[in-house]
């Protein structure tokens, strides 16, 4: 049943011209063979950054405050049977142009970063350690991370970065 209620979402979401998170999640492994908790933390700057700067979502999924940092469930469902493993890297990637170029970008900031240095630095900024209010880090939550907070502090990260 829930192969089912993935392929409706998927074709839900790219009937109403939306990217998809396992899109994006492909667009990142075409740049290299990666793990899960780094292609986790890649989708969610990703998703970040373009709510930001676009004043829109990428995809609909929503991550929440896991122990290792912004996860989304749908894409942890597809990726968990690699485990601690390396995701193979994709031939291609099914995002091109614009968008391919903005994850391109993505990928520039963050992809020098394993997955672990990747999980200390959401672990120090605000839409995490907000999502898991007085939870602490090594206790499971599935908090949503809340969009609002998101677009407030990345606003706040990127007028620092202008002033500096």
């Amino acid at each position: 049943m829930a192969k089912i209620f993935d392929f409706i979402s998927k074709k839900a979401e790219r009937e109403m011209g939306k990217t998809t998170i396992f899109e994006v999640a492909k667009a990142f492994l075409s740049l290299e063979a990666m793990t899960h908790k780094k292609l986790q933390k890649l989708c969610y700057y990703a998703y970040s950054w373009h709510l930001t700067l676009q004043g829109e979502r990428l995809f609909r999924n929503n991550f929440e405050a896991w122990i290792h940092g912004p996860v989304d469930p749908g894409l942890y469902s597809e990726y968990k049977h690699f485990g601690w493993q390396t995701i193979p890297q994709e031939d291609q990637s099914p995002i091109e142009g614009e968008l391919m170029e903005f994850i391109q970008e993505v990928y520039d900031s963050y992809g020098h970063l394993d997955g672990d240095e990747l999980e200390f630095l959401t672990h120090k900024e605000d839409p995490w350690m907000e999502a898991r209010g007085s939870i602490p880090e090594y206790v499971p939550c599935n908090n949503r991370i809340k969009d609002e907070v998101i677009k407030d502090y990345y606003l706040k990260e990127l007028e620092n970065g202008q002033i500096e």
